[in-house]
């Protein structure tokens, strides 16, 4: 723990007004991450109701070298958002939509609105926040722009870094930056937004932002389909941006293990067809108009049966059946909780070499341990696999842990063999930190750390994490 005195808790607490603390009864869900891997500790909990308030906190806490972790709805998953002694932020508090504008298709909002809140307020106002993450119901906004948040609709519309018109930082000597841009184009400098966006809290705090809205779609189709081969699933996506005119907003890739991990683990899930296959589809396809879709699935779902890229396939037919099949998706992750300890590979690479990476990473895995169970699946449509490696059925913990340090480093090493990354969508935190020494270039690496020195000289904002 690092010393807080009395002296700048009492402050601290002055500063942060009424209901800016968080009690000690209820600071032990915000110090864990939530699938167990670490467990944090801090002096201080304080959740500030505005910028200013955050500024006049921050100010102070810079004044007296006094270090912060940010955090926003605690579902991180490389460790960023936990304290290891310092003063924890959060600003849960700061809940409010200050605007919907279908005309100029954005909304303002504080960074504590849930993700799920903001989709309900534009969907309230006829138009779509297309980011959807497993996590919606609790992750903030915030916080998914500081960790530059992916998700299944990546393929159509962008990550957070694409959806963010402007943003309120505060900075860490307590300065306000007040870049709340609308305009989809500004042509005047450096665009400093992108500086935040996927920082993770090392450079500012995001308090208020204003991201891009969409129309809401009139009819959406969903398909859920079984393939011989992953090199079929790339012509498959291929073959339905091009019949659908590129209107395919999802496509995500699940091996026959994953599924079978979901069905086992998961109460009241199954599979969505009969027989057996190596890879399975899950795809989703929109438009603004209603009545136009439906024969396109069928004709290009009939079509890929033709050319063998499938072996089977459904469409839902109504909501209820769309959930049933998305829920075998979002079940995957917690699916995976009640298998022990697992290597988390969350790899980027080029979609025409997604099938090469899989082919060569199962490889190197077996070698070095046979007997691990691999579970893949993940956002295809943009090159996103998550590889994770959990150990024999059956068998004790340690049977695992001894072999992630290599594991990792032989799929990594795969990944990076094909043009890819060790963090597509997940961030570094704390937990991937070394890999980004060891593995970003050293330009790269030189030029973040002068933009952590410009901005927060003194090592006080998220200290220790991502660099």
């Amino acid at each position: 723990m690092i010393p807080l005195s009395d002296q700048h808790k009492s402050e601290l607490v002055r500063l942060a007004g009424k209901g800016g603390i968080v009690a000690q009864e209820n600071l032990g869900p915000l110090l864990g991450e939530w699938r167990g891997r670490t467990k944090g500790q801090a002096p201080l909990a304080l959740s500030p109701d505005s910028a200013q308030t955050l500024s006049r906190i921050m100010a102070y806490c810079y004044a007296h070298d006094i270090p912060i972790v940010p955090q926003g709805g605690n579902t991180g998953l490389v460790g960023g958002q936990i304290p290891h002694g310092e003063v924890l932020i959060t600003l849960s508090r700061m809940r409010a939509v200050k605007e919907v504008s279908p005309e100029n298709s954005s909304m303002t909002l504080e960074a504590g609105v849930t993700l799920q809140e903001a989709q309900a307020a534009a969907e309230k106002n006829g138009m779509l926040f297309p980011l959807s993450i497993g996590s919606e119901g609790s992750c903030q906004m915030g916080g998914v722009i500081s960790t530059n948040a992916g998700g299944v609709n990546v393929l159509r519309y962008g990550n957070m870094r694409e959806l963010t018109l402007g943003l309120e930082v505060v900075l860490p000597d307590g300065t306000i930056w007040q870049g709340l841009n609308r305009l989809r184009k500004n042509n005047t400098g450096y665009d400093l937004k992108h500086l935040f966006i996927g920082a993770e809290g090392t450079l500012g705090i995001v308090t208020t932002a204003i991201v891009k809205l969409f129309p809401q779609p009139a009819e959406k189709i969903t398909a859920f389909a079984a393939l011989p081969s992953v090199e079929a699933a790339v012509d498959l996506l291929a073959l339905a941006q091009s019949r659908s005119g590129g209107q395919v907003t999802s496509f995500e890739l699940i091996s026959e293990a994953t599924q079978n991990l979901v069905i086992k683990n998961i109460p009241n899930v199954t599979k969505p067809l009969a027989g057996d296959a190596p890879w399975l589809v899950l795809l989703e396809v929109s438009a603004g108009k209603k009545n136009i879709l439906g024969d396109v699935v069928e004709q290009f779902l009939g079509e890929a049966l033709k050319k063998n890229l499938i072996l089977d396939a459904t469409i839902a037919q109504n909501s209820q059946q769309q959930k049933k099949l998305w829920r075998l998706r979002h079940e995957i992750s917690p699916s995976m909780r009640p298998e022990g300890p697992a290597f988390k590979g969350d790899i980027a690479v080029p979609i025409n070499h997604v099938a090469d990476f899989l082919r060569e990473a199962n490889r190197a895995v077996k070698k070095i341990m046979p007997e691990a169970r691999i579970i893949a699946f993940g956002h295809l449509g943009d090159g996103n696999i998550h590889y994770d490696v959990l150990r024999p059925d059956g068998s004790a913990e340690d049977r695992l842990k001894s072999h992630i340090p290599a594991i990792s480093q032989a799929v990594l090493d795969c990944a990076y063999a094909y043009g890819g990354t060790f963090s597509a969508e997940h961030g570094v935190g704390d937990f991937k930190k070394s890999e980004l020494a060891k593995r970003k270039d050293e330009t790269s690496l030189a030029l973040m750390r002068q933009i952590k020195a410009m901005l927060d000289p003194k090592g006080l904002m998220n200290p220790g994490k991502l660099l």
